[in-house]
């Protein structure tokens, strides 16, 4: 039995960029509870990233909260669409793989997003299934349902035929495939980062021409890196894996800017809905303790909970007790007004910076840490009430232990 439509709304709507239409999703919802029939909720993975990390998983823990609304997942593996390369985001024309390289791809995103789905719960569909067995005559018959200016109204594909870079034709192709899975399953949602809203639209359109319903779409924000800049990526090193160790896991959470321990609580964890409130208050007072209950909260997701614990204690010991000295200088700085003190004025008022300048340039490449958790933000006012006694340390040999 299903829960009432609003009661389901309050889960879905969590962590959401967007919900088009979200009446639409109401109007859904109620038919499949009145006559007890799950929806069939898509996600499409792209076989081009074997490896998942922490903003792979925004997306999937969505789908895997459809399954615990007691909708039907389905995971289509993009095999066929693969060897097109999705142009989303990107600047160039993206290199295609063999359908070899994106079966085994495929088995590999499905085993570790099995960390996340209810494999029992789960329906594995590959696109060249119905892609593959298309003769020319299909194509163009499904080309002819949209037109070439909505194509490249697309940011990427705009930007680029703006800038006269080489779009090759394959890639317009790529919108109306991802829409014929839609078709093909008879998709009633579709999940996928923003980057995807225009294919994930596209769907709609199509579905509407083949005369069924059409699908909602709803996007889920791209989750920020460790240097809290960036979006995740294993290209740009700011990851944490789904499959890392969770010593590992567990100390890059920590690294996180201060700013992102909400946004992480929100989108990566299972915390109660009803708890996040009061995590965002906590977030902005005491930020260590915080982190640490995210890092101990993510690494048990993955991991267990003894993983967790024993990822905690290994971070204390070698971390804060092995690495920093027992003769280090003491400093209690002057606080302003409103008990804080900023980053850049405590570093060089302790001594560890000759400038704010200079302490601005070792925070932006990652030398700064608190606690051995390494600081991103440049702007950041510690509350010295909340936060002292702690360690700052700059680079590999400058400490100083910050009193009260």
């Amino acid at each position: 039995m299903f829960a009432p439509a609003q009661e389901q709304l309050l889960h879905i709507r969590r962590g959401t960029a967007e919900i088009i239409p979200e009446e639409e999703l109401e109007v859904k919802l109620e038919a499949s509870r009145q006559a007890n029939r799950p929806l069939v909720v898509k996600l499409g993975c792209d076989p081009s990233r074997p490896d998942l990390h922490l903003g792979h998983a925004v997306v999937l823990r969505k789908l895997r909260q459809f399954q615990d609304l007691g909708h039907q997942a389905v995971l289509i593996v993009g095999d066929f669409t693969g060897m097109i390369g999705d142009a989303s985001g990107q600047s160039k024309t993206r290199p295609a793989l063999t359908l070899e390289e994106t079966r085994q791809h495929g088995a590999s995103y499905f085993a570790q997003a099995s960390r996340i789905l209810d494999p029992s719960r789960t329906r594995i569909v590959y696109n060249s299934e119905w892609l593959g067995p298309m003769q020319f005559g299909d194509v163009v018959r499904l080309a002819m349902k949209t037109t070439v200016a909505r194509i490249l109204n697309r940011d990427d594909f705009a930007s680029r035929y703006a800038q006269d870079e080489p779009i090759g034709l394959h890639e317009l192709l790529y919108p109306l495939a991802q829409a014929q899975d839609s078709v093909a399953i008879k998709a009633d949602i579709e999940l996928g980062g923003t980057d995807q809203k225009f294919n994930l639209l596209m769907g709609r359109t199509i579905q509407k021409a083949c005369g069924q319903p059409q699908q909602i779409c709803i996007t889920l924000p791209i989750l920020e890196g460790l240097d809290g800049r960036e979006k995740m990526s294993k290209s740009l090193d700011n990851y944490i894996g789904l499959t890392e160790a969770p010593e590992e896991m567990y100390g890059k959470l920590l690294s996180i800017p201060d700013t992102l321990i909400y946004r992480y609580f929100e989108l990566a964890t299972d915390a109660d809905t009803r708890d996040l409130p009061r995590l965002k208050g906590e977030a902005a007072v005491q930020p260590r303790d915080t982190k640490h209950r995210l890092a101990a909260m993510i690494t048990r997701m993955y991991h267990g909970e003894a993983a967790a614990r024993s990822a905690r204690t290994h971070f204390e010991r070698t971390v804060i007790r092995k690495e920093v000295p027992d003769d280090i200088p003491s400093y209690r700085p002057a606080p302003t007004g409103n008990g804080t003190i900023g980053l850049l004025t405590l570093l060089t008022q302790a001594g560890l910076t000759s400038s704010n300048g200079a302490a601005r340039r070792l925070v932006q490449q990652g030398a700064v840490r608190l606690d051995g958790e390494r600081v991103h933000d440049s702007r950041l006012e510690i509350d010295l009430a909340a936060r002292t006694p702690f360690v700052v340390r700059v680079g590999k040999r400058r400490f100083a232990r910050i009193i009260r």
